[in-house]
């Protein structure tokens, strides 16, 4: 079974305009409300891809209830934990001239409902996935993450995680099956700037000489790298098409790895489905689907 952890969910409105202006009353021309954050969008294209995941994380309030209730009609399972204070987030996100966020801070998280979660995280047994992926909201302790991973780390799990700097460089020595910086994250965690593909294969050989088994270097329209835990290194150029919309891509490519891993057993077969998969959420306004996939992946082949 897959498991995907989400600690803050959120709705996402997304509004377009022809032009925004501060101070003044502005008027959207087309609304899009869509289920937010990481982990869930990973089970979101999962489920489209064939495989069920299920989504764990905090709710709260109706704002909570919608994003469960949406993800149902989406046919994704989730035990999310309903959290007596507070609201789940929204974050806004204006599409204009120039593209503005506002996001929320979503609720209190407290340690009995923290605790809630280890107890479902126990259920997990030998064979089993996990995805901890997004930032850790500041209810949460920062190294919860790490907490996570030490608790399981007998269970023979595979967890894959997609964090950003120090949060990845922490857990590396709990040995993840997978993670997923991009080029730039890449290059902050070391103080450098990459700018050729050697030098991102020589940095991510030191996150694997560090714990990390697998490595999934993305990088936008140029393409992605892996480096296996075989000592085997893939590059793939990114498919032609038009960006619609970045957001998601990055887990999209996750679910898409982790989709055809699960299918063939081969890392690199696994890899052209994640650079298929994360470059069809781009190039569509909503999240992978899989003719969308079938199609790109067609291309890499």
């Amino acid at each position: 079974m897959i498991y995907t952890v989400t600690f803050n969910p959120s709705l996402d409105y997304i509004v377009k305009l022809d032009t925004f202006k501060t101070g003044e009353v502005n008027r959207t021309k087309t609304e899009i409300l869509y289920c937010g954050g990481k982990g869930i969008n990973v089970s979101i294209v999962l489920k489209n891809l064939g495989f069920t995941s299920k989504a764990l994380g905090f709710i709260a309030g109706f704002i909570g209830k919608e994003i469960e209730n949406r993800l149902n009609v989406l046919g994704c399972e989730s035990n999310f934990i309903e959290l007596t204070n507070g609201l789940s987030r929204i974050n806004v996100k204006i599409k204009a001239e120039e593209e503005s966020e506002i996001n929320g801070q979503g609720p209190l998280i407290d340690e009995a409902a923290l605790a809630t979660l280890f107890t479902q995280l126990d259920t997990l047994t030998a064979g089993d996935t996990l995805v901890l992926a997004g930032s850790i909201p500041n209810t949460l302790p920062s190294d919860i993450y790490e907490k996570i991973m030490a608790h399981l780390m007998d269970k023979d799990i595979h967890i894959i995680v997609d964090a950003t700097c120090s949060l990845l460089l922490n857990v590396l020595k709990y040995k993840p099956f997978l993670i997923k910086p991009n080029n730039h994250e890449l290059g902050e965690m070391f103080g450098v700037t990459l700018k050729s593909d050697d030098e991102i294969i020589t940095y991510a050989k030191k996150l694997q000489d560090l714990g990390a088994q697998n490595v999934l270097i993305s990088m936008a329209g140029a393409g992605a790298i892996l480096l296996t835990s075989n000592k085997d290194v893939y590059k793939s150029q990114a498919p032609r098409g038009t960006v619609i919309n970045s957001v998601g891509a990055g887990d999209s490519m996750v679910a898409g790895f982790l989709a055809g891993y699960l299918e063939s057993g081969d890392l690199q077969k696994a890899f052209k489905m994640g650079v298929a998969t994360g470059s069809a959420s781009a190039f569509s306004e909503e999240l992978a689907t899989k003719a969308e996939v079938e199609k790109l992946l067609n291309s890499l082949l």
